[in-house]
């Protein structure tokens, strides 16, 4: 294999994905470079870097999102190529052609799939074109005028979505015809705020859904394949929670209509590097959902069981290798699962926590992408994913256990988590009977309350009720009060 025409790479992302991506370079023997906004400086990625910048903007967000200013970076390193995480600047063709136009490589797709497939209109289209499944669906832009009247054509359920961006911003559930209108605004107001454009469509939504997805991976030579599929219908409010391989969802057949549709799909798309194509599955039939044109946050469980570091391939495949996997040459052994990490509390409606890092201990013999330190503060800038916990085992029911010890052994101090939640979705019957949909955690609203924590705290405060400094307390008479005497009414 030819070496790389470049020795240095900028990430143009932070938190846990960046310190990922230093850990890939730094086993390909490139330099690191971080842009970096200031209330980042504490975190693992800057630290780990070889070489940190910093940047500003009006908010932290928009310091990363500032095309100029990455690309300054990126020039004030000598970074021959430019890796973008997921999210922020990830799926930006504009952000892609701009790092391309520098003279630097983008490890990536070309920003012409990124247009293609990142819209998920046009993607949507494409897709129905060249033969895959589709939901049905209504799209504004065809005349939005009509719009409302062609949705309500679709039928209910339906499910509004903006046409770009991820993590299910902006998606909102109808079932209600009244109810429309009212989340088509909500929808896109959300979607504006996120994504920059209002731009909706909707489709057919199915109520007891899989999420799946399959990992590709293409090079130049027009040669791609698939490392098989990842379950993803744990999820919160549209966003996953907990992922894994294989599903328990596919029998042997299903597994290889779905990979070699999702291949046939990127193929269509002339697709290169790394990317991800998702489906809706229903009672046997799958549908199109999206492709996302990055690395997705689930690729660690994809990497347990193929042994593929997705990363190195993506940066082989940006310096213009062929890939050196044939598809016969990639096997899963074993299963994996990823919890993620959130600063957010279940029980109070899934809202964001902040806080001071006071104590963090990761479990042993586990895999840990981080992206926090002790000492560091978790503010409601970014998303709140914190971490990922992910195990690899013999079989499912192993991986389970043994994701659910680690996750009972993780301490973390000064920022509460959904750490209970999730060992209580892996202790559960369903879950571990892989009985579940995307609307699991909506049927079970028990999982979210922290029954212990809650009984935890009535019994310390009758506990502290007995002491005898907090109940002379409790039993004191202020002053004032005391010199008016006896109560009567």
């Amino acid at each position: 294999m030819h070496k790389l025409h470049f020795d240095t790479v900028l990430i143009a992302n932070r938190g846990e994905i960046a310190a990922r991506i230093i850990k890939t370079l730094r086993k390909l023997g490139l330099r690191s470079a971080i842009a970096y906004h200031e209330v980042d400086a504490l975190t693992p990625a800057v630290s780990m870097a070889d070489l940190a910048i910093p940047i500003s903007g009006r908010t932290p967000v928009a310091s990363y999102l500032d095309i100029a200013q990455i690309i300054a970076a990126a020039r004030k390193a000598n970074a021959g190529a430019l890796h973008p995480g997921y999210g922020l600047l990830s799926e930006s063709a504009e952000f892609a052609r701009e790092v391309i136009k520098a003279g630097i490589t983008f490890i990536g797709p070309a920003p012409e799939a990124i247009e293609l497939m990142g819209d998920k209109i046009r993607a949507r289209n494409f897709v129905q074109r060249n033969g895959f499944p589709v939901l049905p669906c209504a799209i504004e832009e065809d005349d939005p005028t009509t719009f409302v009247s062609r949705a309500q054509a679709v039928g209910f359920p339906l499910l509004v979505k903006p046409t770009g961006g991820g993590g299910g911003k902006g998606m909102r559930i109808v079932r209600d015809p009244n109810a429309l209108e009212a989340a088509i605004e909500q929808a896109r107001s959300e979607a504006r705020c996120y994504f920059g454009n209002g731009r909706l469509y909707v489709e057919r939504y199915l109520e007891i859904p899989r999420h799946i997805e399959v990992q590709v991976l293409g090079d130049a030579f027009g040669n791609l394949v698939h490392l098989f599929e990842r379950e993803c219908s744990v999820q919160r409010r549209f966003q996953k929670i907990i992922e894994e391989t294989p599903s328990p969802a596919l029998s042997p057949q299903l597994r290889t209509r779905i990979c070699e549709a999702a291949v046939g799909i990127a193929r269509a798309a002339q697709y290169q590097n790394a990317g991800t194509v998702e489906f809706i599955l229903s009672e046997g039939d799958f549908y199109f959902l999206e492709m996302n044109t990055r690395l997705q946050v689930e690729h660690p469980v994809t990497e347990m069981v193929t042994g593929v570091d997705l990363i190195a391939e993506q940066v082989y495949a940006a310096a213009g290798r062929e890939l050196a996997l044939a598809q016969s040459d990639i096997a899963s052994n074993g299963h994996a699962i990823e919890l993620r990490l959130y600063a957010e509390a279940p029980e109070r409606g899934y809202v964001p926590t902040t806080g001071k890092v006071l104590l963090l201990e990761y479990p042993d013999g586990v895999r840990i992408d981080s992206g926090i330190m002790r000492g560091q503060h978790i503010t409601a800038a970014f998303d709140p994913m914190l971490a990922k916990i992910i195990v690899h085992a013999p079989s499912r029911i192993e991986a389970a256990m043994k994701a659910h010890r680690a996750v009972r052994e993780l301490v973390l101090l000064g920022c509460e988590t959904n750490a209970s939640l999730l060992a209580r979705i892996l202790a559960d019957e369903a879950f571990l009977g892989g009985q579940f949909h995307t609307g699991y955690l909506e049927e079970n609203p028990h999982l979210a309350t922290d029954n212990f924590a809650t009984g935890l705290s009535a019994f310390l405060a009758s506990a502290a009720l007995l002491t005898r400094p907090v109940r002379a307390s409790a039993d004191a008479v202020p002053e004032l009060h005391a010199a008016f005497g006896s109560w009567r009414n």
